[in-house]
C-alpha cells in the first residue's frame, strides 16, 4: 500500500508542476537544441553513450535546458539522480550527499549523478569539498551555471571538469517546443482544443529570447486564463500573457559582453548598433555611471585628437548623468553615443602613451636634461640646474629649438583623420625645427663649492 500511496503523491505533485517542468524530455532523442554539444558524434553525446561522464559543467543562459540535460544524462547512464541547489545547500549537505553516494557505490555498485544548480554560488570551501569524490569517480558531477565558469568557479574544479557552453535556443527550437506542448495529451494541452495562431506563435518565439521556459510559461498563462473551448490563442492573448518582456541581463558575462559590444560598435562608427547596445544595457538595469565612464574612456582611447570635442561631450554626459539620473539621462547618453560613433577616429594618443610607458618600464630611465631641471629653490644655481634654458615665448614663433628629452624618440604619430590631420602637419613642422637645435649639453654638472 505504501507504494500505491507514493505513486499517488508523485502523480499529484506532477500534475501541479508548471508546463515547462512537465514538458521536459526524458530521453536524449527527444532533447531539442544544443546540437553542437549533444548532436551525433559530439563529445558530450559520446561520453554519455560510453558512460565515461566524469565531471561536467553546463554553462549557458536560463531556459536552454541545463537541468533537463542533466536529468537525461542520469537516465541514459543509469545513474541515480541527486539534485542540490547551491543557494540552499551548505557544506554539510554536500558531505551528506557524497557519503550516501559512496555507500550506494560500495553496497550495490549504484552510481550517482550529482546535479548542482547555480553552482557558481558555492564558495571556495564548498567547491573544494567536491574535489576528492569527483576525482575518484564516487559521483559524476554536473554543475549548471549562468556565469562564466572560468571566472565564477575555482580553477581546481574547472580543471577537473569538461565545460560545455549551451547557447540560447533558436526560433525553430522554441517553436518546436511550443508545438509539442500543444500536441501532448498527457503533459501538455493536447486535450484542451487549443489552436495557436501563427502570429501569436511567432510573437511567443520572438519574446522568449531563446528561453523555452519563458515561452512555455506565457503559453500556459494564456491557456489557463481562458475558459473558452475550443480556444484560438490569438496575438492579443499572447501579448497579454507575456505582459512586459523581461530582458535577460546579469552582472557577469552579459554585462561584460554588452559593454564590449557597445564600445566596439561606437569604435566601428555604427551609431545604430551603439544605440541598441545602450538600450539593452539600460533595459537590463545597468548602472548609468558605468556607462558614462566607459564613454569618457572611449572618447580619449578611440577618438582622441581626431575630434577633441568628443572628450568634452563625454565628460559633459557623465556630469549630466550624475546630476539628473534616470530616466532623463538616457537622452544624454544617447547623444554622447551617437556623437562618439560619428566622430573621426584615432587611437594615436593611446598607442603613444603605451609606447612611452613601455620604454619607461623596460629601458634605462632618461635623466632630465640639466637646462630643464627646476631652478626655483636656493642652491639650484650652484648645481647648475636650469642653466641655458630658452624660454619658448621669447622665440619669434613660440618654438624654442632646444633639447627636451636628450634622446631621439617618436611616440605620437597623428592620423590623417579629422583635426588630427592639421595637428600632424604642425607636428611635422615642429619636429623639423627642433631637429635644427644645437647639440645637447652633455658636460658633467659643476662641482659645488
Amino acid at each position: 500500500m505504501a507504494d500505491l500511496f507514493s505513486a499517488s503523491r508523485a502523480a499529484n505533485v506532477a500534475r501541479a508542476a508548471p508546463l515547462a517542468a512537465r514538458m521536459r524530455p526524458r530521453r536524449l532523442s527527444d532533447y531539442v537544441g544544443q546540437e553542437h554539444v549533444v548532436g551525433p558524434g559530439m563529445l558530450l553525446r559520446r561520453l554519455i553513450e560510453a558512460d565515461r561522464l566524469g565531471s561536467v559543467i553546463l554553462y549557458g543562459p536560463p531556459g536552454v535546458g541545463k537541468t533537463t540535460l542533466a536529468e537525461i544524462i542520469a537516465l541514459e547512464t543509469r545513474r541515480r539522480f541527486v539534485e542540490l541547489s547551491a543557494t540552499a545547500s551548505g557544506v554539510k549537505d554536500v558531505r551528506d550527499v557524497l557519503e550516501a553516494a559512496r555507500r550506494r557505490l560500495e553496497d550495490d555498485g549504484t552510481k550517482t549523478c550529482l546535479f548542482i544548480d547555480e553552482i557558481h554560488r558555492f564558495n571556495k570551501a564548498q567547491q573544494d569539498v567536491l574535489l576528492p569524490d569527483v576525482e575518484h569517480g564516487v559521483v559524476a558531477l554536473i554543475g549548471a551555471t549562468t556565469q562564466n565558469p572560468f571566472f565564477a568557479l575555482t580553477s581546481a574544479l574547472v580543471s577537473r571538469s569538461r565545460v560545455f557552453e549551451l547557447a540560447a535556443l533558436g526560433p525553430v527550437h522554441v517553436g518546436t517546443i511550443l508545438d509539442r506542448a500543444l500536441a501532448d495529451r498527457e503533459q501538455g494541452f493536447g486535450r484542451e482544443q487549443v489552436t495557436l495562431a501563427p502570429d501569436a506563435r511567432a510573437f511567443l518565439v520572438e519574446t522568449s529570447d531563446g528561453d523555452a521556459r519563458r515561452a512555455l510559461g506565457a503559453l500556459e498563462v494564456g491557456v489557463l486564463s481562458s475558459t473558452t473551448r475550443p480556444l484560438r490563442f490569438t496575438l492579443d492573448l499572447a501579448r497579454e500573457s507575456v505582459q512586459r518582456k523581461v530582458v535577460a541581463y546579469d552582472s557577469g558575462d552579459t554585462h561584460y559582453d554588452c559593454a564590449s559590444a557597445l564600445i566596439k560598435s561606437i569604435r566601428g562608427s555604427d551609431a545604430d548598433a551603439g544605440l541598441y547596445w545602450l538600450a539593452r544595457m539600460l533595459e537590463g538595469g545597468e548602472d548609468v555611471r558605468f556607462l558614462a565612464r566607459r564613454l569618457v574612456i572611449l572618447a580619449s582611447e578611440d577618438v582622441g585628437n581626431a575630434d577633441p570635442r568628443a572628450l568634452m561631450i563625454a565628460v559633459a554626459a557623465m556630469q549630466a548623468t550624475e546630476f539628473v539620473g534616470l530616466p532623463e539621462c538616457q537622452l544624454t547618453l544617447a547623444q554622447a553615443v551617437t556623437y562618439l560613433a560619428l566622430a573621426p577616429k584615432s587611437n594615436a594618443c593611446t598607442v603613444a602613451i603605451g609606447a612611452a610607458r613601455r620604454d619607461v618600464r623596460e629601458q634605462a630611465v632618461i635623466p632630465v636634461p640639466r637646462h630643464l631641471q627646476d631652478k626655483h629653490y636656493a642652491g639650484a644655481a650652484r648645481l647648475g640646474h636650469g642653466q641655458g634654458y630658452a624660454y619658448s615665448h621669447d622665440a619669434p614663433d613660440g618654438i624654442a629649438a632646444q633639447e627636451y628629452l636628450g634622446v631621439e624618440k617618436r611616440y605620437y604619430e597623428p592620423t590623417d583623420r579629422g583635426l588630427e590631420r592639421d595637428l600632424g602637419e604642425r607636428l611635422a613642422e615642429i619636429r623639423r625645427r627642433l631637429a635644427a637645435r644645437p647639440p645637447a649639453d652633455r658636460d658633467p654638472p659643476p662641482a659645488v663649492g
